[in-house]
């Protein structure tokens, strides 16, 4: 390597960065779970089921209703971004009073093989939004802007993705291309790694993977970064292997998979949301170069729709 890998785990949480908001707490608590030890992992379910119990609770109190230690809750404090168990306590308050003001339909995203049509489309409905909800309360906004600056700025934006995200990673080009950006989606890791190769600084490449551990992905992504490309991952698992060659990391949240719902659907929900976020962010900032592109894209296309 040319460069020392970047340790980006708990960089959004740590000192110095504000806590989450108390309607991100329960999004965290489903983007760190897989990564978490567990008894980490029974205090964070503790609190993300019951924030006004536990609310009430002291570290002590807490660590003997999860069959844990002080330290365990003072440490999934802080790995879900509060400075101390104090923190956290009053993030739990505020989301037991917002629960309270107005809670949450009780619907359950299970879908039976036997479900009528309609309970089918109320569950996958509920799903998706809270899907896009736990992703935008989770969303680092901070990362976000940096990454919008890049693309805006960039010679040249790749982006990789595999399945799933491989299709999200096409939706993002397209769109970057009707503003008159120059941008390739990569699905064969092959070509994907020759091309990584080829960028510089001033150059920009996006992984696109829920798993962070993508093999297919994060090898062209390391081959970007080691080269002195902008690089972005955009993933579920913000500790997973793909973050170690991203400048930016922008976490997607994910409901629970089922039978009958993989995470490919679910995640792919979360990615389109962040790519249009990071879309709407670039037409902004070049906002005068990519009126008038938008506008010849849909002019050259009209005649197609008539």
């Amino acid at each position: 390597m040319t460069q020392d890998v970047k340790e980006i785990f708990g960089s959004s949480g740590g000192p110095g960065n504000a806590p989450p908001a108390p309607a991100a707490l329960t999004a965290k608590v489903r983007t760190l779970a897989p990564s978490m030890t567990r008894s980490m992992h029974r205090v964070a379910e503790a609190v993300a089921s019951d924030p006004a119990g536990c609310a009430a609770l002291t570290v002590t109190g807490l660590a003997e209703l999860t069959g844990t230690s002080e330290a365990t809750v003072v440490r999934t404090a802080r790995l879900l971004g509060y400075p101390g168990y104090r923190d956290l306590r009053l993030a739990l308050a505020g989301l037991a009073a917002q629960q309270q003001s107005g809670r949450a339909p009780a619907l359950t995203t299970d879908i039976a093989v036997d479900d009528p049509i309609a309970d089918v489309v109320a569950k996958l409905a509920y799903d998706e939004q809270q899907t896009l909800a736990d992703t935008a309360a989770g969303l680092d906004t901070v990362q976000l802007g940096a990454a919008v600056a890049a693309l805006a700025g960039a010679r040249r934006t790749d982006v990789y993705g595999i399945g799933a995200s491989g299709l999200v990673a096409q939706d993002l080009t397209q769109k970057l291309l009707r503003i008159g950006l120059i941008a390739h989606a990569h699905s064969d890791p092959h070509l994907a790694v020759t091309n990584a190769v080829q960028l510089r600084s001033g150059d920009v490449a996006i992984a696109i993977t829920h798993s962070g551990s993508t093999g297919d992905v994060i090898e062209p992504l390391r081959a970007a970064f080691e080269h002195g490309a902008t690089t972005v991952a955009i993933t579920g698992r913000p500790d997973g292997p793909v973050t170690q060659y991203a400048d930016h990391v922008l976490t997607t949240s994910t409901s629970r998979e089922s039978e009958l719902r993989p995470a490919a659907m679910s995640s792919r929900t979360s990615q389109l949301l962040v790519v249009d976020c990071l879309f709407i962010g670039v037409a902004q900032r070049t906002y005068e170069t990519a009126a008038p592109a938008l506008a010849a894209s849909y002019e050259a296309l009209a005649h197609r729709h008539r």
